[in-house]
């Protein structure tokens, strides 16, 4: 965001009050916070104070700070912040703020932007030479349908040409700005198709379809079986009606309800229960199996490993494995050998052990970084 800045003090008005009826509206609204927190009320007389006067003065923040019990800094960071709030002096009669984002932008806000450029001033926020006028490029105002669009002060007008905008442009130059009509500037309601509607035009299809409907026979209302009706036709295995449920395998399904759990840990899995030759798990006595060595003084620390737990580290002390150094040399059959013991199903290739056990193993936590990226584990 740009630096935003109050006025010159030469433009500055000496003092700034709130009209009476704007007076009884800001005692209003500062009451609705509680006790030490009227604070809140900053943003909504702000913006009634811009209304009030068409921007927001140095003398407006000052009093604002003084109603709400704030510092002027305070007040002054929230008027700079946001840019709905003009610190410089807009025009009497109009304020045009000219949407430039990319619909607008892609549907001819630039030629907008030029008319405002010739007819007001060639820069935004000056003023034109009888001080009614002034612009400025803002960011997008919601209107994207209906591109390109301006605001003026709270109104806005859509689906604008340069003649268009001229002409409203004059109409506001001569204090006639409420004979403009605001929204689309073109036969459309609202964000209606352009040219008309698109879909839903006939209507009257859409009754006689219902009572179509209505004049079925009971006959044809149950001329699909109920058990089959919206059912798709599918050779899938899963849609078999032989294929056993608990509904129509009750014994099977009364046997299942006897183990104990989900899992192989918790007992969930008879293979588990097996000897490992019977489940596929390699021998401890294989000569793939990778060397261990004795439990060092200090291991290093195997889960820095990305896919190494507690668990996994555990195993991997109980078969020797200590250091780094060890899984960075091992092999591919080594690697197999390990994958299969932890029935990691190649998980240790897709994770990369080695590679990452080599880069803990030249420089610790530094290295990994600087060849992956990112922090260990």
């Amino acid at each position: 965001m740009s630096v935003r800045r109050l006025a010159e003090d030469n433009v500055q008005p000496a003092s700034f009050a709130f009209s009476k009826e704007n007076a009884t509206w800001a005692k209003a609204t500062i009451n609705k916070y509680p006790k030490g927190r009227q604070q809140s009320a900053v943003i909504p007389l702000l913006m009634r104070a811009q209304e009030q006067d068409g921007w927001v003065t140095k003398a407006a923040i000052e009093s604002v700070a003084d109603m709400l019990d704030m510092a002027y800094i305070r007040v002054l960071e929230v008027a700079t912040f946001y840019t709905q709030f003009q610190l410089l002096p807009v025009g009497t009669r109009a304020h045009v703020q000219v949407c430039g984002t990319t619909p607008c932008m892609l549907r001819g806000a630039e030629d907008l932007i030029n008319v405002c450029k010739k007819r007001i001033h060639p820069e935004p926020f000056h003023l034109n030479e009888s001080g009614t006028l002034s612009w400025e490029e803002v960011e997008c105002q919601g209107a994207c349908v209906n591109a390109p669009m301006v605001m003026i002060f709270k109104d806005s007008f859509e689906d604008l040409s340069t003649t268009q905008l001229e002409h409203i442009i004059d109409r506001f130059d001569a204090g006639k700005g409420s004979t403009v009509e605001t929204g689309p500037q073109i036969d459309r309601i609202t964000s209606a198709p352009a040219g008309g509607l698109t879909s839903l035009t006939e209507p009257d299809s859409a009754v006689k379809k219902t009572t179509t409907r209505a004049k079925k026979t009971d006959e044809d209302s149950v001329s699909v079986p109920p058990s089959n009706a919206a059912k798709p036709t599918t050779d899938a295995v899963e849609t078999d009606p032989k294929l056993k449920t608990p509904a129509n395998a009750k014994a099977e399904a009364a046997a299942n309800t006897k183990v104990k759990g989900d899992t192989r840990a918790e007992g969930g899995d008879e293979a588990a229960k097996q000897p490992a030759a019977l489940v596929g798990k390699p021998s401890l006595e294989d000569k793939n199996r990778p060397a261990g060595i004795a439990r060092p003084e200090t291991p290093d620390d195997l889960e820095l490993i990305s896919g190494v737990g507690p668990k996994i580290g555990g195993i991997l002390h109980e078969l020797g494995i200590f250091t780094f150094a060890q899984v960075a040399g091992w092999k591919k059959a080594e690697r197999d050998w390990v994958d299969s013991y932890l029935n990691f199903k190649g998980r240790i290739d897709r994770d990369d052990w080695v590679k990452q056990a080599k880069a803990l193993a030249k420089g610790g936590e530094a290295e990994y970084i600087r060849v992956f990226g990112k922090k260990p584990r």
